[in-house]
């Protein structure tokens, strides 16, 4: 590797690792020695503070690195997380959310078979979202990735566990006619 890639692959490591990580764990990784290591990564660091980059390579206690956005750009990164962060979810996606709350771990191709329409790209959103994460592959041809709903699921809904999501049915008894409606409630109803 030339001088380019060993800074191109150090680059790479920092924005995958996202949290400070020490300079031997860097450099046992790319097969250097920890003072080459730590001379390419002041290296890097100088190129992000004289280009003016948004990117910046903070140095912790002395031998832990992390790459981040400069603090002058905070508020426009804000911005754009915050948007990612608040969309509200589609009907869709709240569909796909019961289907694999209520019957997890589940395959795409259940969730698929449930709502009778492809649910790809309303799987990939809510892994995105952190609201479903992968668990693991399911004991079926072809072995497929089995989802569940994630920690943020519960939280951002409320729930302690799944134990706290409403029946899907009424534990009403099932011979029990429905209550007589007002005429008035008839007419509305047939409206709508």
């Amino acid at each position: 590797m030339n001088e380019q890639q060993r800074l191109g692959a150090l680059e790479a490591m920092l924005f995958a690792h996202a949290e400070p990580i020490e300079a031997a764990r860097l450099a046992e990784a790319m097969y250097l020695e920890e003072p080459e290591a730590e001379r390419l990564l002041q290296a890097l660091q100088q190129r992000y503070d004289e280009t003016g980059s948004g990117l910046q390579l903070l140095r912790f206690d002395g031998a832990r690195w992390q790459l981040s956005t400069r603090p002058d750009y905070a508020e426009v990164v804000k911005r754009v997380l915050d948007t990612r962060r608040n969309a509200p979810l589609s009907p869709a996606a709240l569909e796909v959310l019961a289907v694999i709350a209520y019957n997890q771990p589940v395959s795409r191709g259940f969730i698929e078979q449930v709502r009778g329409v492809d649910s790809s790209s309303t799987v990939a959103n809510l892994l995105e979202k952190g609201l479903i994460e992968e668990a693991g592959r399911l004991d079926l041809p072809g072995r497929p990735v089995a989802f569940r709903v994630s920690d943020t699921f519960l939280r951002v809904f409320g729930l302690g566990s799944l134990r706290d999501l409403p029946p899907l049915h009424d534990a009403g008894p099932a011979d029990t006619p429905p209550a007589p409606q007002a005429p008035a409630q008839l007419e509305m109803e047939q409206l709508v």
